[in-house]
């Protein structure tokens, strides 16, 4: 079963990577969006934390620190897709699982056997070729550092969601904390940039603040559906395997960019493919 939540995480995700760079084109404010995203997972966590009757208890607060983490994340991936090449932010946004791997071992002494070890290599060379392209060289790292950033923050993420499963967090007051916290920081951040440009002529922006906010609870839905998913997944399976199957959401993308954005696939990108089907399949006979 983890196997199963851990790839219907990965959709989830792919959906708002897909969101996210459409988005990151059009001429909105990216904090009014993510405050409108986390708005919404906020919303549908307390719903669904009051319809379950599920306690409050301290352990929920692991939340906040999620959410913290969640903030930095996904705003340093929308800022390296705004600024850079999406290949490249793609490629290291889908790299949290190596570091996952090694902090798990350390914190929880999490180990994982050989065919086990062997199909997280798979799949994250798979990862690696699926969105290498020829055209990343040393001249060009456009928004490295922003994937750089965001490829820890989502790290943390992770490991985060892990320890809440481990001290047994009720998942919904979790999540509400973890998406409240970032629609405040968004929201301050929304409230910041806005009082630094009053007064100054605004630049013509194509989307309303009410038309991005609410574009962002639609971006909130996939969000908090593949929290949901993700959660469900460690608290079954081994957190490195959980992170690097999760992180196949970069194939969701790659699919968006080659059927609706006409970008070719080259060599690379069709062996990374195939690698990371490989891995998935080894992954299901390891866990079979």
């Amino acid at each position: 079963m983890w196997l199963i939540f851990s790839v219907l995480a990965a959709v989830s995700f792919g959906l708002r990577g897909i969101l996210y760079h459409w988005t990151s084109q059009q001429s909105l404010n990216r904090n009014v969006l993510l405050c409108g995203t986390f708005f919404m997972g906020a919303l549908v966590s307390i719903g669904c934390a009051l319809i379950s009757q599920q306690q409050w208890t301290v352990s929920a607060l692991i939340g906040v620190q999620m959410g913290l983490f969640s903030f930095g994340a996904n705003a340093s991936m929308f800022k390296g897709f705004a600024v850079g090449k999406a290949s490249l932010v793609a490629i290291l946004t889908g790299l949290p699982s190596v570091v996952v791997v090694f902090v798990a071992f350390l914190l929880w002494d999490e180990r994982l056997n050989l065919w086990q070890f062997f199909a997280f290599i798979v799949i994250v060379v798979g990862i690696l070729f699926v969105r290498y392209s020829n055209d990343i060289t040393l001249k060009n790292l456009q928004g490295a550092g922003w994937g750089v950033l965001a490829l820890f923050l989502f790290a943390g993420n992770d490991l985060s969601s892990k320890w809440t499963t481990i001290v047994s967090a009720p998942l919904f007051p979790t999540l509400f904390f973890m998406f409240a916290t970032g629609t405040c920081c968004f929201g301050l951040w929304w409230l910041k940039d806005k009082a630094k440009d009053r007064g100054k002529e605004a630049a013509p922006a194509s989307w309303t603040e009410r038309r991005t906010f609410l574009f962002g609870m639609v971006v909130g839905i996939t969000n908090v559906i593949g929290m949901i998913f993700i959660i469900h997944a460690f608290a079954l399976g081994k957190t490195g395997l959980v992170s690097a199957v999760v992180a196949l959401n970069v194939l969701i993308v790659l699919l968006y960019t080659r059927f609706v954005l006409r970008d070719k696939f080259s060599i690379m990108e069709q062996s990374g493919l195939a690698l990371a089907f490989i891995g998935i399949m080894m992954m299901k006979l390891v866990a079979s």
